[in-house]
């Protein structure tokens, strides 16, 4: 294998490891979406004398969601994150169509999970699956327009402010659209409730893209080292001058 025939299935690899972990990361969240936690911990908020964040457990696996879609954005372009989003939503709806037929699969009478039980934590109605991938599809479209538009301003520097900017914008959005869609329009929580829960959400959201930047940038370091310093910013400003130019 030639330099270039190399170095292509290093791109090849990296773009599948980031989708492998963007992919999964996207279809478990919605997965344990159903739980309610709290953060803190109800026990260490106590201590604390603090009122603990209520949350969905399905939050959890957002932040490598975010890390991943800058990684991306910045590596193969805004085409790159759009199929990924694609995907993922086609794997979320596929996801949610096996487990409610599943649902309708009587369990064994030895079998150790009930129907009562499977469907009591996989069971999401149709208004949270649709408000779920509508805000998924909507967010992350959004990241990668926010994305671009602060790298032409910045002129490819201030990595922190385009991945940080462009994911609490999105979010934002984010938390708009779902809360809407899957409670507040159908009239299951009040607009005090709306606001209440959509800001805890949003403010969980907005910090963990604040705290996830060091690790951004430790990637990216990894990632310049993998493909080597040279190519990788090669790469990057060919991505760069292409999104940018198809932008003007």
């Amino acid at each position: 294998m030639n330099s270039n025939g190399a170095l292509q299935a290093r791109k090849d690899l990296l773009l599948l490891i980031l989708a492998a972990f963007f992919l999964t990361n996207a279809v478990v969240a919605e997965v344990i979406g159903g739980k309610l936690i709290h953060i803190p911990t109800e026990a260490l908020a106590q201590r604390w004398g603090i009122t603990p964040f209520t949350l969905s457990a399905g939050i959890l696996p957002w932040p490598v969601v975010f890390i991943v879609t800058d990684l991306v954005n910045e590596y193969f372009g805004r085409r790159g994150v759009r199929r990924l989003t694609f995907i993922a939503a086609i794997m979320l709806a596929y996801t949610f169509l096996v487990l409610r037929g599943t649902m309708h699969v009587p369990a064994a009478s030895f079998s150790p999970v009930k129907d009562e039980a499977f469907a009591q934590v996989v069971g999401q109605s149709t208004l949270i699956i649709v408000g779920s991938i509508t805000a998924f599809l909507v967010s992350q479209l959004l990241d990668v327009t926010v994305f671009w538009l602060l790298r032409a301003v910045t002129g490819g520097k201030m990595l922190w402010l385009r991945a940080t900017g462009s994911t609490v914008v999105s979010q934002l959005i984010d938390s708009i659209v779902v809360l809407g869609i899957a409670f507040y329009l159908p009239g299951k929580i009040t607009l005090g409730q709306f606001v209440s829960v959509g800001g805890y959400n949003y403010l969980y959201k907005f910090l963990i893209a604040v705290a996830a930047t060091p690790i951004l940038y430790l990637l990216h370091a990894v990632i310049d080292r993998y493909l080597g310093e040279a190519t990788a910013q090669q790469l990057v400003q060919r991505v760069a001058e292409k999104e940018l130019k198809g932008a003007l």
